[in-house]
């Protein structure tokens, strides 16, 4: 017994000596699967049960009132928004979807003609126009524009936070619309698109004053031409806010909100609550900075530039640059009081929302679920997967569900029955428009500033 225990080692000297005997590249191995399961969860992805489905996609979630005729008359006859969604098999995350679309996707050439939009207050909004004859007929230079009789259906688009008609996804949409007969305008938001801020205003995601403008001046210039609306993202809110003010009185005879943010307040804590949601917070809030600083002179009202210079999220930036400029006295009363859920209820024309559960940076929890149900002029369309504004499908990611689905619904609502409200006599006006031709020009988009050449 005393040989036996002279020679007995401590149990933990033994499992070292044990781990010893295993080889390194079983180690190596065993940290790579444990890292792959990290990022498997850290990125949100969902290959495995796509791969289970054998990449069919999940069914698209419908909400709306059992007595709504948009839905008995345009959605039941839009085939994607009855059928799957299935995303690009290499592209199964929401960040994946997301920054992809952003940085690597190969875009439709759109040849916009630009205009200059002056408001009361003195700004300046770019208007870049795609017109259907200019995807069809791309050979066709600078023709005369739009006779102000043209009956062909007008969308206008408005981009989302530091987007602009540059933008993919803008660009995706833009040039489906145009390829299916339609006029697309893009409103970009003061001081994007390549011009400079011409009053001391910037915009924000509650300033409906904007596109009220714009739309009445586009119902004027042709009276013929039904109007309709896609906002995008902070667009989206801004375009759901201000159909809420306006009830029916408004020139649009549909439109469609796409990833909107819904509750800003909620949405600020949700950005804020993960590491990946942070990053997105970053990014946007170093964007926004460049954004204010490039018109420095030109904002006499701000005065704290150390603060707007160290500036790193987008709740930074609402407190030191969009409080001021707007006078809200706090950066939740901003959001509480501009956030376009409340607004949904008083919506009076036919209004598609599509949400992705997924979205990593609007949250499924500020989504008006019951308001949405309780108005018979919404429809909300809701995938499990597709990121922020991402929805990339097929083998190669070259188009988005979301904007073939937006393009089939708005097809069907210009040709169904409630496209019947009577248009206004034309009449004449001093357009508030100029034609402008300058680039390059500076773009502030995802944080990111770079040069862009108009066409």
């Amino acid at each position: 017994m005393d040989c036996i225990g002279s020679t007995s080692e401590s149990p933990y000297i033994l499992l070292l000596k044990a781990a010893l005997l295993i080889p390194i590249s079983h180690y190596v191995l065993g940290f790579l699967f444990l890292l792959s399961v990290f990022l498997y969860n850290y990125l949100e992805m969902y290959f495995i049960q796509e791969l289970l489905t054998g990449f069919k996609g999940q069914y698209v979630s419908l909400t709306f009132n059992s007595c709504c005729d948009l839905y008995q008359e345009v959605v039941s006859k839009c085939k994607l928004l009855h059928g799957r969604v299935s995303s690009t098999p290499w592209l199964c995350s929401p960040h994946f979807q997301t920054i992809f679309l952003q940085f690597f996707e190969r875009v439709p050439a759109c040849n916009y003609q630009r205009q200059l939009f002056k408001t009361p207050d003195g700004g300046t909004i770019a208007l870049d126009w795609l017109r259907n004859v200019d995807v069809k007929k791309p050979s066709s230079e600078g023709s005369d524009g739009i006779p102000s009789d043209d009956k062909t259906p007008i969308v206008v688009v408005i981009p989302g936070l530091t987007s602009d008609s540059s933008s993919a996804y803008v660009k995706h949409l833009a040039f489906k619309m145009a390829k299916s007969g339609w006029n697309v305008v893009v409103s970009n938001h003061r001081g994007l698109g390549g011009v400079a801020i011409t009053s001391d205003s910037l915009y924000n995601a509650g300033y409906t004053e904007d596109i009220r403008k714009i739309i009445d001046h586009l119902h004027t210039q042709y009276p013929q031409a039904p109007l309709f609306a896609v906002g995008t993202s902070i667009g989206a809110n801004v375009l759901v806010k201000f159909l809420g003010e306006e009830g029916v009185d408004t020139p649009l005879v549909g439109a469609a909100a796409i990833c909107s943010p819904w509750d800003l307040l909620i949405g600020d804590r949700f950005i804020k609550r993960r590491a990946a949601q942070r990053i997105y917070d970053r990014a946007l809030g170093i964007g926004l900075k460049a954004y204010a600083q490039l018109h420095q002179s030109i904002l006499p009202r701000l005065k704290d530039w150390e603060s707007i210079s160290k500036i790193s999220c987008i709740r930074d930036y609402d407190k030191h640059v969009v409080c001021v400029l707007a006078n809200y006295e706090t950066v939740d009363t901003y959001y509480r009081k501009v956030s376009c859920g409340g607004y949904v209820a008083k919506v009076g024309i036919p209004l598609l929302c599509i949400s992705a559960l997924d979205d990593p940076v609007c949250t499924r929890e500020t989504i008006p679920w019951d308001e949405c149900r309780a108005n018979k002029n919404v429809v909300l369309a809701t995938t499990q997967h597709g990121g922020h504004l991402g929805h990339l499908e097929g083998m190669t990611a070259k188009s988005l569900w979301w904007v073939r689905a937006v393009d089939e619904y708005l097809c069907a609502l210009n040709s169904s029955s409630l496209n019947c409200r009577e248009k206004i006599q034309n009449t004449t006006v001093d357009s508030p428009l100029k034609s402008i031709d300058e680039a390059p020009y500076v773009n502030v988009m995802n944080g990111l500033v770079k040069r862009h050449q108009v066409k």
